[in-house]
């Protein structure tokens, strides 16, 4: 197969020297220059020549060669992507630390290399997107379309701090400075953040906690208002229960006590059937010794009958001194009750009268100013009470 090989002996100088295509030396001028003239094309392989370069690039196309390239096109191919490679890295590696310093590449359009920005994992290490770097006096060659394009030339990268100048070195350490006090104010903010976090947070836990305690006092204090209020109506209802219970014993009592009082009624009876109070018991003068009136006394006309206020025994009936005509009535429990003053007498002692009988007489005898009848209870003891009071106890209306 035929080949575009360099003239051998002639030594390989990849960026311009004798026997480079385009070199200052006019063509044969050199040992062992290349003669465009003299090389005659393989049968069926495209040589590409200046006009048919130009017209392939006005066409719109990318230059290509059909089957070989030559050794130079992939020496330098395999070099430039080398060096874009090697110092993409090394300058992404120290970009922070070394002040740009230029490396130019040949440009090379006429051999076809393909473009700096198309090369996997190259094109997106350079930045500005699709701008070229050339030197001005470099010719920007037509791509598809009729826009302008201009190969990559050259790369930077960041010297090391040994090798900077004082100046350099201080706006090294004015931007590291810068860097770290930027990250020290973020540091703070994001500290400042998380403290703030926090005590949002505590403050929420005691705000929920102030509203559940809250909660749980409001809830309490209804309870016992609750409770409160039903021991108050418990209360009320048993206050009212036992009224209505005490009332009911009440009137149970007194319709009791009333029965009793009819029953006695039945068995006592009054002494006079018709009187008039004229001296209570106790009751002060000067007409009396003692000084105040011993009994009840009740203003009859003469000889109107005396009646046994309850069944019992004649203990005595005779003259009584100041009592005139006397008789007492001794009762089953020991009570005795004395008729004074009387006009007749109609039992004697020892007899057993019964309630209402007839045992004597109204009269003005013994220390009187006019007729009617002294009457006095004595209990067992000989103590004195009052007549009247006696006599309601035993159910009689005086």
């Amino acid at each position: 197969m035929a080949s575009n090989t360099p003239v051998p002996g002639t030594p390989f100088e990849p960026f311009g020297g004798p026997g480079v295509l385009g070199a200052d030396d006019p063509a044969g001028s050199a040992p062992g220059a290349y003669d465009p003239a003299s090389f005659t094309p393989a049968p069926g392989e495209w040589n590409p020549t200046e006009g048919s370069l130009r017209a392939e690039s006005r066409a719109g196309g990318r230059h290509r060669v059909v089957k070989q390239r030559s050794n130079f096109a992939r020496s330098s191919t395999v070099l430039g992507v080398g060096v874009i490679a090697a110092v993409g890295a090394g300058g992404l590696a120290t970009a922070q630390e070394k002040p740009p310093v230029a490396i130019s590449l040949p440009d090379l359009p006429d051999l076809g290399l393909p473009d700096a920005h198309d090369l996997p994992g190259v094109g997106d290490l350079l930045s500005g997107g699709d701008e070229r770097s050339v030197p001005a006096e470099d010719s920007a060659p037509v791509a598809a379309g009729g826009a302008a394009t201009k190969p990559l030339t050259s790369i930077t990268y960041n010297a090391p701090a040994d090798t900077l100048t004082g100046t350099e070195a201080q706006e090294r350490t004015a931007s590291t400075a810068d860097a770290g006090e930027a990250l020290r104010a973020r540091i703070l903010q994001q500290a400042e953040q998380q403290q703030q976090a926090a005590v949002d947070a505590e403050k929420l836990a005691a705000e929920k906690a102030a509203a559940e305690k809250a909660a749980a006092d409001a809830k309490a204090k209804a309870d016992a208002a609750l409770k409160a209020e039903a021991e108050a109506k418990a209360k009320a209802e048993a206050e009212r229960l036992a009224a209505e219970k005490a009332e009911a014993e009440r009137i149970a009592a007194e319709k009791a006590e009333a029965e009793r009082l009819a029953k006695l009624a039945a068995s006592y009876s009054m002494p006079l059937s018709s009187y008039t109070l004229t001296s209570t018991y106790m009751q002060s003068g000067s007409m009396w010794s003692s000084g105040y009136h011993t009994g009840l006394d009740f203003a009859a006309p003469t000889g109107t009958p005396l009646k046994a206020v309850h069944g019992g025994t004649i203990k005595s009936a005779g003259w009584s001194g100041s009592y005139g005509y006397r008789i007492v009535l001794e009762l089953a429990d020991g009570t005795e009750v004395w008729y004074c003053h009387l006009s007749s007498m109609t039992v004697s002692a020892g007899q057993t009268v019964t309630t209402g009988e007839t045992i004597g007489r109204v009269g003005a005898t013994g220390n009187v100013t006019g007729p009617h009848l002294h009457l006095e209870v004595h209990t067992p003891d000989g103590s004195g009470i009052d007549p009247a009071e006696w006599l309601r106890s035993k159910g009689l209306t005086v």
